[in-house]
């Protein structure tokens, strides 16, 4: 009741206040048209007009309901459609992943139209077509799946290029991939398609130059790094070292090579070989020099046993080494080498016979067999060279070997000789 007599004496102070305003503010509204017109008041036209508004709005939505159903059956009917081709693009998509490749190519095609990612189904279809050898077909969709979608190169780019690595065909895939590094650099799934094409071909100056960019972006482990790294440079010193003349392009190797490589005892034999094979030996020995003063190993003991650069300085140098390390066998066999380079026969025998006492060699009992048989021992010569012998045939594999029992099964050597000159004949 209190809201009702609220709303009257609220209506009434609303009329109350217009009718006020109508008596205080006169004037009229002349519309003409041609000779004639039409005059009212003001207020009775500003209630035309509001009428006339109420009355177009009315119109309009009246319109508006007979257009909607029409545009809404569209939108219906092309959400049906939206919904049926993601259904077909998941079992697409399942068969492609179960390896039925001709019906997820042709399941994935159907769907490809109506799908609001066309470019996953084009992609798909490509990989299928890819897996049943039609290579032809397969790129057919690479390029639709480029047309329908903006931005797709790198998607199609890489789709690419594993098809090719997968089709043995290294060449092309880099061809692709560093056309995409050049647009995008530093792309994980680049890089590593990169690293193993890279490994694929061989190319090591590629998979060196590689590296630091997987490491950067945290896409090998530390321990991947290092075994790239090695295998990197090992290749492509034993490759530079083939020809003397490339000795500057291994200095530049060994110099850009990581720090904790250089104490590598492998790539440092490799070094010091190919410093060697070019005439450069005084270098290869500072460079064995310093390496055994830092890191002892038996493979650059025996290289630089080998070395003819100064006889005698090696082998004080030898020598020394030899205080600290009085019973190592390959500094005694190289002691000994470089003492018959100095003229020292006496002491040859002594640094030989200890490294033979140390750990019996046959490359040692060669060396005495040697030097005894050149100093005119020949019973001691022969003695070790048939040590030297018989610890080779310990290496060799266990194979069958004839028998005296067997000697009726050997071909008489007379009709051996007469079935080889009919041959000849």
């Amino acid at each position: 009741m209190r809201k009702l007599i609220l709303l009257i004496v609220a209506g009434l102070a609303v009329g109350a206040l217009f009718g006020h305003l109508m008596m205080s503010v006169p004037g009229y509204w002349l519309i003409r048209v041609g000779d004639s017109s039409v005059q009212t008041s003001f207020w009775f036209g500003l209630v035309l007009l509001f009428a006339a508004f109420i009355a177009l709005h009315f119109v309009l939505r009246l319109l508006s309901g007979i257009i909607r159903p029409m545009g809404r059956f569209r939108s219906w009917n092309s959400r049906a459609r939206n919904r049926r081709a993601m259904q077909r693009t998941v079992r697409g998509l399942v068969a492609l992943t179960e390896g039925r490749w001709k019906k997820a190519e042709k399941t994935l095609m159907n769907a490809a139209d109506d799908s609001s990612t066309p470019l996953v189904n084009y992609l798909s279809a490509a990989l299928a077509a890819h897996y049943q050898g039609d290579h032809s077909k397969s790129q057919e969709h690479l390029n639709q799946a480029q047309l329908t979608t903006d931005g797709a190169d790198t998607a199609v780019g890489l789709m690419q290029a594993q098809m090719m690595i997968e089709r043995q065909q290294p060449e092309e895939a880099l061809a692709i991939l560093n056309r995409l590094d050049k647009k995008l650099s530093n792309h994980p799934q680049v890089l590593k398609l990169l690293k193993q094409v890279h490994l694929s071909v061989n190319d090591w100056e590629g998979l060196r130059r590689l590296i630091p960019r997987l490491a950067a972006q945290k896409l090998i482990t530390q321990q991947e790094r290092e075994q790239l790294e090695f295998k990197a440079y090992r290749e492509l010193i034993v490759f530079e070292a083939q020809n003397p003349t490339n000795i500057e392009r291994v200095r530049g190797l060994w110099a850009d090579m990581p720090d904790y490589l250089r104490g590598n005892t492998e790539l440092i034999v490799l070094y010091s070989e190919a410093l060697i094979q070019a005439n450069e030996e005084p270098i290869a020995e500072r460079l064995l020099n310093h390496s055994l003063d830092h890191h002892w190993d038996a493979r650059l003991v025996k290289r630089y046993g080998l070395l003819n650069v100064d006889a005698g300085r090696q082998l004080v140098k030898a020598e020394k080494w030899l205080q600290e390390r009085p019973n190592d066998p390959e500094l005694l066999l190289a002691c000994g080498r470089l003492s018959l380079r100095t003229g020292k026969w006496d002491k040859a025998l002594e640094y030989f016979e200890a490294s033979q006492r140390q750990r019996p060699n046959g490359e040692v009992c060669a060396e005495l067999a040697r030097l005894y048989a050149s100093l005119g021992e020949h019973n001691k010569s022969q003695l070790y060279y048939r040590h030297s012998v018989e610890m080779l045939a310990k290496s060799l594999p266990s194979l069958p070997q004839p028998s005296d029992a067997d000697d009726s099964k050997k071909p008489d050597s007379k009709q051996k000789d007469s079935k080889t000159i009919k041959k000849s004949a």
